[in-house]
Formats: C-alpha cells, sequence, structure tokens
C-alpha cells in the first residue's frame, strides 16, 4: 500500500510509475515535468516545458527499451551501449567515452553505471519542493555513486547532485561527467547556442565541418578548408554533417540553446572547477552506418571531468582523468534551466538564474 500525498498543485513527485517494465520517478512543479529511469541508468529522458509543451531531452529513434527482455547480437561494448541509448541525461562515471581497460576489467562505451539499475528513494516531498535520491554500486569499478535530483515550487530550474566515492582501498582513475543530449525537434537551424567564453579544439577524428587539430576561442572555429565557422548557430540537416570537439577554460560554467521560433531555451549551469572541459557531440544529418544511419539530427553539450576516455590534451603526455583517493568523496551540482527568450542568453549563475540579451 502507498499512502503517499498525491497533489495535484505545487511540486509533485512519484515513484510508483513504471515505463515499458522499466521503473520510472516522476517530478513536477507548475512549469516543468521530469521524468527519470531509475532501472537504466537513472537517465532523465523526460524535461518538459509545460507552457510551451517542449521537450528539451532528444530521443533516439529506438527510444527506451527493456533490455532484460532482448539478447545482444555480439558482446560489442561499443554496440550494447548504443543499443540500450535512450537519449537523454546521464550522469557518466566513473569512466565516459569509447570501450577502455579499467584496472584488468573490459569496459565498454561510456561506463557500467549507465546500463545499470539504480536504487531509488524518495527524500522529499511537500509543495514547495520534491527530491529523488539515486544510488548504485559499480562491479567492475569501485565506486558508490548517489545523485539527487530537486525541483522547488514556481521555479524552472532542475538541480541534480552527483556524489561519487570511492570504496577501493587504492587510487582509482576517473572520467565523470553529464552526458546531456538535445535534439529535434526543440533543436532547429533557428536556434542559438550561447555559452561562457572558453578556449576550443578539434580532436583529429575524422569531423566533417571542423578542421581536424584545430585550435581556437569561442565562437569561432573552422572548416576543412579554412573558412570561418560560427559556433554559435546549428547547420541544417541537409548538411549531413558530424563533428566532435572541446571547449575548456570556460571562464564561468554554464551554456544555453535558445530555439527563437518557440521562445524558450535550455541551459545548464556547472562548476568549472570540477568539470574542466564541455564536449561538443554533434549529429547533423551526418553519420552514415550504425547507429545513426544519417536519420538523426541532434547535439551532446557535455561538462566532463576529463577528456574522453581520460586521454591527454593535444601536444601533452598528462592523462586527463581525475584521482580517487582510498576513500575518497567528491560531490557537484549542476542545473538545468528552462527560459523564455527569442534573442538568445549572455549569462547564467551558478544557481540557475538567466540573463537573456
Amino acid at each position: 500500500m502507498h499512502y503517499q500525498d498525491e497533489r495535484t498543485t505545487g511540486c509533485r513527485i512519484s515513484d510508483s510509475w513504471t515505463y515499458r517494465g522499466l521503473k520510472t520517478v516522476v517530478l513536477e512543479n507548475e512549469l516543468l515535468r521530469v521524468s527519470i529511469i531509475a532501472d537504466k541508468g537513472a537517465d532523465v529522458f523526460e524535461l518538459t516545458h509545460k507552457k510551451t509543451d517542449t521537450e528539451f531531452m532528444w530521443r533516439t529513434p529506438w527510444s527506451v527499451r527493456n533490455q532484460s527482455l532482448s539478447t545482444p547480437p555480439t558482446g560489442n561494448g561499443d554496440n550494447i551501449w548504443h543499443d540500450a541509448y535512450i537519449g537523454g541525461w546521464q550522469t557518466i562515471a566513473p569512466t565516459g567515452g569509447p570501450p577502455q581497460t579499467y584496472a584488468n576489467a573490459d569496459l565498454g562505451q561510456h561506463t557500467e553505471a549507465t546500463l545499470m539499475p539504480w536504487d531509488a528513494v524518495i527524500v522529499e516531498d511537500s509543495p514547495e519542493k520534491v527530491s529523488a535520491k539515486f544510488t548504485v554500486r559499480t562491479v567492475r569499478t569501485p565506486f558508490w555513486i548517489e545523485k539527487v535530483v530537486s525541483l522547488e515550487s514556481g521555479s524552472p530550474v532542475l538541480t541534480v547532485t552527483d556524489t561519487l566515492t570511492n570504496q577501493a582501498e587504492e587510487d582509482a582513475e576517473a572520467q565523470w561527467g553529464q552526458h546531456v543530449a538535445l535534439g529535434d525537434p526543440f533543436v532547429t537551424p533557428n536556434c542559438r547556442l550561447d555559452m561562457a567564453p572558453a578556449d576550443h579544439f578539434v580532436p583529429e577524428r575524422g569531423g566533417d565541418r571542423l578542421l581536424d587539430g584545430h585550435v581556437g576561442k569561442w565562437p569561432t572555429a573552422l572548416d576543412p578548408d579554412g573558412n570561418e565557422v560560427d559556433l554559435t548557430s546549428f547547420p541544417p540537416k541537409s548538411d549531413r554533417v558530424q563533428d566532435y570537439s572541446v571547449f575548456k577554460n570556460q571562464k564561468e560554467g554554464w551554456y544555453a540553446v535558445t530555439n527563437p521560433d518557440r521562445g524558450v531555451g535550455f541551459g545548464l549551469a556547472y562548476p568549472v572547477d570540477t568539470f574542466k572541459y564541455l564536449w561538443y557531440w554533434q549529429v547533423f544529418g551526418g553519420a552514415s552506418g550504425y547507429p545513426w544511419y544519417g536519420r538523426t539530427y541532434n547535439v551532446g553539450l557535455e561538462p566532463f571531468t576529463s577528456l574522453s576516455a581520460g586521454i591527454p590534451e593535444p601536444s601533452s603526455d598528462q592523462r586527463t582523468s581525475i584521482i580517487f583517493k582510498p576513500g575518497e568523496t567528491r560531490s557537484a551540482t549542476v542545473r538545468a534551466v528552462v527560459y523564455e527568450s527569442t534573442t538568445g542568453v549572455s549569462r547564467i549563475s551558478p544557481e540557475g538564474d538567466v540573463t537573456v540579451n
């Protein structure tokens, strides 16, 4: 039996839902509705602005699937992760990026925690504020991970606090980040990307729109012919391009994507002392073959502690992974904010306050 106060106004929360057989926690207030799949990585798969009926979290073409009902055709670590990837927003830890060997353990794409069920418990439930805590203990890595998600009444801000603890009796390496993917129909060629000043570089990995190896500053990059590319804009799907680049040395940790046609935008504020890099994954109708087959239009703007798989920065031999001492715990709070604007954003404070252009 459940005797939870089932309010119809103010903040609301329920852990009594399942979606396609997966335990799901739903939080909402007067402005936002947020759904989190506890049984699959504690993924945020829905973040909807009620007033404009805008969904910000991108969905893959196959969306939410109950992996317990199928058997992967192969054991490839990259394919298994993508088969289960729903889009949306994942906490990635303690490894991020392509498959890697971690202290003699074989790990697939973006760590094991995103494929595991997490425990979920409601920790606050009042008309003024609701919170849920999700927890998981990883198996091939020695980490305990907590994720507390909160909404306050009348606020357009979703607060997420991650806490990682190294339960090993030895040092443990980690790459930790927020894997946030936005896409159509919210993201269109008319959208605008704003962020705090930062340095920018393109790893040498064979992108289409951006020049491999280029180093510059926000908001300008170069294309393979040496022409300037304005990173505040998104190319149309008909351009059929895919790229990956990285921002670092951000003056403040924030970015914002504004859709002027809808008059609404999504922003993320994060601590740059923890998340020193902002990965920028771009699929504008490009990426032929598995898994995208040229059919998606999406971006990932992902604050991370490290570069992919902890590799060094260009022209360096020092790995970018962070090291947890035995028993060490670290926490970081990020805030997603929904705002109304047709002209973009000049700043988002660490508390999620938005200054529009």
